[in-house]
């Protein structure tokens, strides 16, 4: 949902669910959240959105500032890290025990390849059937530039830190690149095929992006 706020525009999600009172969360990412008792209408959810937009544009800005001054990442036992969209202490993901900085990076870096590739390969199997496409292989890979891609050979690779991700940002990747085997550029036919599996791809791919800042090692 979407509230303009003078010039601004406040994007949030709205989760309805067993709870009593209302409230707005805003993560590290500046994804904002709310949360609210099952009848809630859209009415009321709009009026807390625009009654705090002050604080939320603040907390915003906040993090959009922090953004351009990326923090290096610290390896001890507190330090957090992405698995599947949520943030994890390093020792919740590895064995941290008796191992130093670059022997702690290389762990978690297979960690991650190990979890990507068991993730995609898991769940490509559903969208090849939809698709009815079938790539003739893939593989999971370091890249800096690029989260997934697809050649004209039918391989896809899919970049390990995809698993640092939300699993409805690992699959719009997937279906993505598996788009890719039916269209090979990004014409209105391929879109229209990716929008076909995945109504809501632009809301995926805008959480691809802002996240992806944070998505590293």
């Amino acid at each position: 949902m979407k509230v303009e706020i003078g010039n601004n525009i406040i994007v949030f999600d709205v989760q309805y669910g067993n709870r009593e009172k209302l409230s707005i969360q805003i993560d590290s990412t500046g994804l904002v959240t709310v949360k609210a008792p099952k009848k809630t209408t859209e009415d009321t959810v709009i009026r807390a959105v625009e009654q705090n937009s002050k604080w939320i544009l603040e907390k915003l800005y906040t993090i959009s500032e922090l953004r351009k001054m990326p923090k290096a990442k610290e390896y001890h036992d507190q330090e957090k890290f992405l698995y599947l969209g949520k943030e994890y202490s390093l020792h919740e993901l590895i064995e941290t025990n008796n191992l130093g900085e670059e022997e702690l990076k290389n762990s978690l870096k297979k960690f991650y390849i190990s979890r990507c590739k068991q993730i995609v390969g898991e769940r490509i199997k559903n969208y090849e059937q939809q698709l009815g496409v079938k790539p003739k292989a893939i593989e999971v890979v370091e890249s800096k530039t690029q989260w997934g891609s697809c050649n004209s050979n039918k391989k896809i690779t899919f970049n390990y830190r995809l698993s640092m991700a939300p699993v409805e940002v690992i699959d719009y990747v997937i279906v993505h690149e598996l788009c890719h085997l039916i269209h090979m550029n990004h014409d209105r036919s391929f879109w229209r095929r990716v929008g076909s599996i995945l109504p809501d791809y632009k809301k995926r791919q805008e959480l691809l992006m802002r996240l992806g800042h944070y998505m590293t090692l």
